[in-house]
């Protein structure tokens, strides 16, 4: 009969079918003590109740059990689940962003648990998330960065964490992409240079970061790559000399002439 442990309702008190309501469906084997039950602790059994019985979802939205309630935004119609928006408890308001039509899910936007939040970026309507920019969860902020509209993507540009200023780096329009060039984490600076163009790769010459210098070697404009053929980097070196093929050899060694009799 049991798959979980024995059936107690969510207050530990064992369930007992003679005084439930639902004779009926007991009668049509569409729940079962143990198996079926909305009156079960466990949320597998209650899940199971309402997927044998979803039009019974709408009648346990107040139900003072939260797993209930939770399991009961999973199945009930739509024109229900705004009302849940309300809900005390963060796993209903969670389960309800997962289907609430897009307009409703603005009611959550700034919702104080971070995984309401997470889902409600994950869903809500791209030309709405801009009142999510400056959301205090860097997690919420990166799926904001992955789903706005590019014209959106400027105001994040100097977000303070690496990883959404990476997402945005990704995504922003090129003529962007310079504003960039100066992020203090390197990674962002990378995504930047394999995204520039060869004729913006020049802003990136004299980057810390040997990866970042590596992709000016290999794609930027010939007349820049001759300043990386004596570069600190063996494989910067090797990549800006082959990119300049046979005159590699005499571009390093007027590098080398410069620099012993700078005048």
């Amino acid at each position: 009969m049991s798959d979980l442990g024995p059936p107690v309702d969510w207050q530990g008190c064992e369930v007992d079918c003679a005084g439930c309501a639902h004779q009926d469906l007991l009668e049509q084997e569409r729940c079962g003590i143990g198996h079926a039950c909305v009156h079960d602790r466990y949320a597998k059994r209650i899940d199971r109740f309402f997927f044998w019985n979803p039009e019974r979802a709408k009648d346990y939205l107040a139900h003072p059990y939260f797993e209930v309630r939770a399991v009961a935004a999973k199945y009930v119609d739509v024109f229900h689940l705004p009302q849940l928006t309300r809900d005390p408890d963060e796993t209903v308001r969670w389960s309800a962003a997962l289907r609430l039509p897009p307009k409703h899910l603005l009611a959550l936007v700034c919702d104080p648990h971070r995984e309401v939040r997470i889902r409600v970026a994950s869903r809500l309507d791209p030309h709405d998330l801009g009142l999510m920019i400056h959301d205090p969860d860097y997690y919420v902020r990166q799926v904001v960065a992955r789903r706005i509209p590019e014209s959106l993507l400027t105001q994040m540009m100097r977000d303070e964490d690496a990883e959404v200023r990476h997402m945005v780096a990704s995504r922003i329009g090129d003529d962007w992409l310079p504003g960039m060039a100066q992020d203090k984490d390197a990674a962002v600076r990378c995504e930047v240079a394999k995204r520039m163009k060869p004729g913006q790769l020049h802003l990136l010459l004299d980057d810390p970061d040997w990866r970042v210098r590596y992709e000016v070697a290999s794609r930027a404009e010939r007349n820049h790559v001759k300043r990386l053929v004596n570069d600190a980097d063996e494989l910067v070196r090797d990549a800006a000399r082959q990119r300049l093929g046979k005159s590699a050899a005499g571009v390093s060694l007027l590098v080398t002439q410069k620099q012993a009799f700078p005048f």
